[in-house]
């Protein structure tokens, strides 16, 4: 039987919740995924991604409009206006979100294989029946993002982080999750490419079919396969230098802004 919160206890409960919201965006932000003039979601959109309700989100948001991060106007979508954020003690990882660019793209991709597949192993051996519904749920989430690179990443980031931070070793899940921020600038990009989100997709599908066998064999050989696109797209970015990044870039700007 649930005890029902006090009037002061439910207050600081979504005080902390629309706090936890707002770092999350600002992490967003800080990594790369969301970028000055990029417009975030609806209040709806965003509650279904981030698994919370709308006045959770429109709190948040209020909140990072109050600190002039982002831009909310009447009859118009919330509007990044400042990257310049201070993600202080509330940030994720174990390094600032861009110092691992530091490293080359097969040191990261080398890195990922050895350490990421063995934190989804186990994490395949704690995911509790919520995490389980959350994969699900971000799966309908991202299946309804499918034509927006950016709303794509914020589920795909939501969906990593579920599975990593189900193992039990919180310092290996904090480093992988700076691996997986490696190079998001790329990333985003590649996910702007003909049939990218859908081919992420459909590696996301077959990693919750193997965390659901609770099979840390299975999920680390999905992971691997996840990690070896990643790892191909962001090299494609590369070799295609400047010419391919301004034509994607071009087209994601178009599609955001349509």
């Amino acid at each position: 039987m649930m005890v029902p919160l006090s009037p002061l206890h439910e207050a600081i409960h979504k005080q902390t919740a629309k706090q936890m919201i707002r770092d999350k965006i600002v992490s967003l932000i800080a990594s790369g995924i969301l970028q000055v003039g990029d417009e975030l979601p609806s209040e709806r959109e965003l509650a279904t991604m981030l698994m919370v309700s709308r006045e959770t989100v429109r709190g948040a948001v209020q909140r990072l409009a109050g600190e002039g991060i982002v831009q909310v106007s009447q009859g118009a979508r919330t509007r990044i206006t400042n990257v310049d954020v201070d993600v202080g003690t509330q940030r994720i990882g174990v390094t600032n979100p861009t110092s691992i660019n530091g490293y080359s793209l097969n040191e990261v991709h080398a890195a990922r294989l050895l350490v990421e597949t063995s934190v989804v192993a186990e994490a395949a051996r704690n995911l509790s029946t919520e995490d389980i519904g959350r994969l699900d749920d971000s799966i309908v989430a991202q299946e309804a993002a499918c034509d927006d690179p950016v709303r794509f990443l914020i589920c795909d980031r939501e969906f990593h982080l579920t599975i990593y931070y189900a193992s039990n070793n919180r310092l290996l899940a904090d480093f992988v999750v700076d691996l997986y921020t490696y190079m998001l600038d790329h990333r985003r990009i590649a996910m702007g490419g003909p049939g990218a989100i859908q081919k992420s997709l459909e590696d996301h599908r077959l990693i919750v079919d193997a965390l659901k066998m609770r099979n840390p064999e299975a999920v680390s050989a999905a992971f691997a396969n996840h990690i070896l696109r990643i790892h191909d797209t962001s090299r494609a970015v590369d070799a295609a230098g400047d010419t391919f990044s301004l034509h994607v870039e071009s087209e994601l700007g178009n599609a955001l802004h349509a």
